[in-house]
């Protein structure tokens, strides 16, 4: 039988290398695969959803913006989605002045008036590293990209009661930009959700831990 197939989008300006490198060790311990699309846009995000669906339901999730973009999927599709993974949710429903959107929106400004090294340059460790390689790998996309996702609209609370499907999802408790609060929303109402919470110096592959909290779920 072969392994299970779980599609990963990854977060705002991130990519589908980030994803791999979290997610591919946890779901080959529960004996599933990761399906990270390289994708660009929103719309790609959700073209990558669609394409996925061949007639079976599908575990799909992210991190951080692939996380909102999942879940408002499975809310659309609810006959499509048989479980979700989530790491990092920044915000519910509107973005409002949510830290992450702020970020990218600031971000955005950055970029297209002083480029990419400017909008990095205080930035150190991992987080340098995998923002110089995934925001070069951006090109001209990488200022509209950050605008959009500033500006896209997580599932509210009312919809995600509706995701009555097994869900992991890991919030951290000291990450300003994704706060542990959102995460807890989010794990509350949806119904069959377990929460794992990490520290940001367990960052970054402790996202993985979506993992076991789906399968703890199941």
């Amino acid at each position: 039988m072969p392994a299970q197939s779980v599609l990963l989008l990854p977060g705002t300006a991130s990519d589908e290398v980030f994803v791999r490198s979290v997610f591919t060790d946890p779901l080959s311990q529960v004996g599933a695969i990761v399906d990270a699309p390289r994708v660009r846009t929103l719309g790609e995000r959700l073209a990558a959803l669609d394409s996925a669906w061949t007639g079976h339901p599908i575990v799909v999730g992210g991190v951080s913006l692939g996380a909102h973009v999942a879940a408002r999927w499975a809310v659309r599709n609810p006959g499509r989605c048989a479980g979700l993974v989530l790491a990092l949710p920044a915000w519910t429903g509107a973005p409002d002045d949510a830290p992450a959107a702020l970020a990218a929106k600031a971000s955005a400004e950055i970029v297209a008036d002083q480029g990419i090294d400017a909008a990095i340059a205080g930035t150190t460790g991992w987080l340098h590293d995998e923002l110089k390689r995934a925001w070069h790998g951006y090109g001209d996309l990488l200022a509209p990209h950050l605008e959009e996702a500033s500006e896209s609209a997580a599932p509210t609370l009312d919809e995600l009661e509706t995701l009555d499907v097994p869900t992991g999802i890991v919030g951290c408790t000291d990450d300003p930009v994704h706060p542990i609060e959102i995460a807890r929303q989010w794990a509350d109402a949806m119904p069959r959700a377990v929460l794992e919470t990490i520290t940001l110096d367990a960052y970054p592959h402790a996202l993985g831990r979506a993992v076991q909290a789906w399968q703890r779920a199941r």
